[in-house]
């Protein structure tokens, strides 16, 4: 068995950016163990740990040398290696020259292709330990840092300043050198509890001793489960349950080491603010968990995560209560100073704003927003107030951008529209819809719930579509600075999960005909149709939906995407049919059969010219059940449709076995080509099942 050991290696820093800790964690890891790959160095489990001030990885039983590995290298041709009289040729020579030997140093090899010159050595296999310093160097390197930096006099940089590094292998530190930092065998602990040196004797007692005697939990996932247990905790000690944000969470969890939670309280008058604000105030400034009542509305009160555990916690409660009134000060000034300004009167405001310089303001945006809502919600089959509301959510759903609330937390768009809206008496329809402009507004978060909101959700995701295509700024690569993927998929979930059977090819041809005069529209629909479709594969792959499966009912190019999606899930049921894939086959058969027919193929089939047992017997299943399944599609019914189809299995396989179909009376061939004609259209009625793969 060839000798392993464990290895430790670590970067402690200065405070790394929170909102990047993991990513940089997870390609530290990725990175180094692709370069132990590269030197085929083979190893165990890999534990990666992240905490503001350190990038570490345990790897265990990895080799401590490389295996010795046989190289061989072909050369040149031997008829082109050497001369008539054997003297080697520039070919043999140069190629020799490559592999440090001589010509006659050379091995000839023949074979039945013919003869070659080979080079055969065998590779000295180096120890881990020399290897490791390089490999470190070259994984830090590869992190995905937006711009790195120097420090002190020395040339290394990094994303931050590097305070020690080490690397233990087995029990023996490694001494070397890593971004101009001399490497150890210790750690540090907490940058208060315990900043002096910890010595690590093996890999193994790194986080535990980190834990014990450094006051730091080294795993970022025990650290951010620690977290939000104690902020459960916390909720329940003041009465309520504590608001926890995820993407807060992991911020939270990348700024500490130590966690220790902070409960604290503000003025119960504040309460009267939109709830929307006081949680952007408390999570976007400071970094606090709000608190709900378990009745659902907010108490004055949040938690705050500590990096120190300290002998005076009402001190730093104090502390952050002191922080927070001035920050919800601020937000009722701001919520009452816009309430001063209707949403209406705001459009002047959006007149110079612009959305787009050839797609003009936001006022122009918002005008073609409220036309394409109401075109929606009548498609929709609404009433006439739904229409309404549409249209005058779709005209004010942009007024909140020019508010100082929604100026200071964007994330608040929508939100704060809809308190606006509600304190200018609109029409409770209208606020709704107004705050469901931005849904979905991340992966995962649900869709409009109310009909107008739907309306103007899709309507304001499809103009910027098509506007953003017409002015020829399609994404690119990763590049998407529009969101236009996002809008995109944001509209075919809205169609498909709130069960909205429009015709979407329409709404895009509203959505051109309303952009500005000047815009180029020659290809648009086809551009835009495109790009859908392409969402729409990645929506339902998402789902675990197979490629082939998207692609049989796509080939039919239904215009619906919930109709298509219908589709699409009755094509996946059947595929798990034990008959699906005889029957894909046939259908496959049929296609290129009817495809390859020198005839005209009649509509009908003349039971007077069906001779054989087979094809009398599809012919007879094939009238007993069209009735059934036509009733089934009219109600677009597609997984019973395709259920009873698949009954037709067994007769389908004995015409193909028993029936001739090319007969030589042209008739009789005519007959049963119109036969299997009715068979696919039958199919063809749900998706072209010949696009499955077995």
């Amino acid at each position: 068995m060839p000798e392993t050991l464990d290895l430790l290696v670590e970067i402690g820093t200065e405070e790394l950016p929170p909102k990047e800790l993991s990513r940089l964690s997870l390609a530290f890891e990725r990175e180094f163990v692709a370069a132990l790959a590269r030197a085929q160095l083979e190893h165990g489990s890999v534990f990666h740990y992240a905490t503001p001030r350190r990038l570490a990885l345990h790897i265990e039983a990895l080799l401590t040398s490389q295996p010795e590995r046989q190289v061989e290298r072909r050369g040149p041709a031997l008829k082109i290696a050497f001369g008539e009289d054997g003297t080697p040729s520039k070919a043999a020579l140069g190629f020799a020259r490559s592999c440090g030997v001589d010509v006659e140093h050379l091995e000839r090899q023949e074979t039945n292709e013919g003869g070659w010159l080979i080079f055969r050595t065998t590779e000295v296999a180096q120890f881990t330990v020399s290897l490791l310093t390089p490999m470190l160097e070259e994984a830090l390197g590869k992190l995905p840092i937006a711009r790195r930096m120097r420090w002190g006099e020395g040339d290394a940089q990094f994303v931050r300043p590097v305070r020690w590094a080490l690397i233990l292998f087995g029990d023996t530190p490694v001494e070397s050198e890593v971004l101009d930092v001399p490497t150890s065998g210790s750690t540090h602990g907490h940058r208060f509890h315990h900043p002096e040196p910890i010595a690590l004797s093996e890999p193994s007692e790194y986080a535990s001793k980190l834990y014990s005697t450094g006051r730091v939990v080294a795993d970022f996932e025990t650290r951010r489960d620690m977290i939000r247990e104690q902020l459960v905790e916390s909720g329940h000690e003041l009465g309520g349950e504590t608001l926890i944000d995820e993407k807060l969470l992991e911020e939270v969890t990348a700024m500490v080491e130590w966690p220790v939670p902070i409960t604290g309280s503000f003025e119960a008058e504040f309460l009267e603010l939109p709830h929307e604000a006081l949680i952007a105030t408390m999570q976007g400034h400071q970094r606090y968990f709000p608190v709900h009542s378990a009745h659902g509305g907010l108490l004055p009160a949040f938690v705050t995560i500590a990096n120190i555990e300290s002998s005076r916690p009402d001190s730093i409660r104090e502390g952050n209560e002191r922080v927070i009134r001035p920050r919800l000060k601020d937000a009722a000034f701001f919520v009452a100073n816009d309430r001063k300004i209707p949403l209406e009167q705001r459009l002047e405001s959006l007149e110079h704003t612009v959305f787009q310089h050839r797609l003009g303001s936001l006022a122009d945006k918002s005008r073609r927003v409220s036309q394409l809502a109401r075109h929606l919600a009548i498609a929709m089959g609404a009433n006439p107030d739904t229409v309404a509301h549409a249209g005058r959510a779709g005209l004010l759903c942009k007024c909140d951008l020019v508010t100082e609330m929604v100026g200071e937390f964007p994330e608040l768009q929508g939100h704060m529209g809809k308190h606006y809206a509600e304190s200018d008496g609109e029409p409770r329809e209208v606020a709704r819809a107004i705050e469901e402009t931005y849904l979905p507004r991340s992966s995962g978060d649900r869709v409009p719930t109310s009909p107008a909101g739907q309306a103007v959700a899709v309507a304001d995701k499809l103009d910027t579509l098509t506007g953003i295509f017409a002015a020829g700024l399609p994404p690119t690569g990763d590049k998407d600075p529009f969101a236009l993927r996002r809008a995109a998929l944001g509209i075919l979930r809205i169609l498909i999960e709130a069960n909205l059977d429009v015709d979407l090819p329409r709404l895009v041809e509203a959505a051109i005909e309303s952009l500005p005069e000047a815009m180029p529209r020659e290809g648009l629909l086809e551009a835009v149709s495109s790009f859908m479709n392409e969402r729409l594969r990645a929506y339902f792959a998402e789902q675990g939906i197979a490629p082939d499966v998207f692609a049989s009912v796509l080939a039919l190019g239904p215009s619906r995407p919930f109709d298509f999606a219908q589709r699409v899930h009755a094509v996946q049921e059947f595929r798990l049919r034990p008959e699906s894939t005889s029957l894909a086959a046939a259908n496959k058969r049929i296609r290129n059969i009817l495809r390859q027919a020198d005839c005209d193929v009649p509509v009908e089939v003349d039971e007077g010219l069906l001779t054989e047992d087979a094809e009398w017997n599809l012919a007879a299943k094939l009238v007993g059940i069209t009735p059934r399944v036509n009733e089934m599609l009219s109600k677009r019914d597609y997984a019973n449709a395709m259920s009873h189809l698949a009954g037709l299995k067994e007769s389908i396989d004995d015409f193909f076995d028993s029936v001739k179909v090319m007969d030589d009376d042209e008739s009789t061939k005519a007959n049963r080509l119109a036969l299997l004609n009715n068979v696919g259209t039958l199919f063809l009625q749900t998706a072209d099942i010949s696009e499955l793969q077995s």
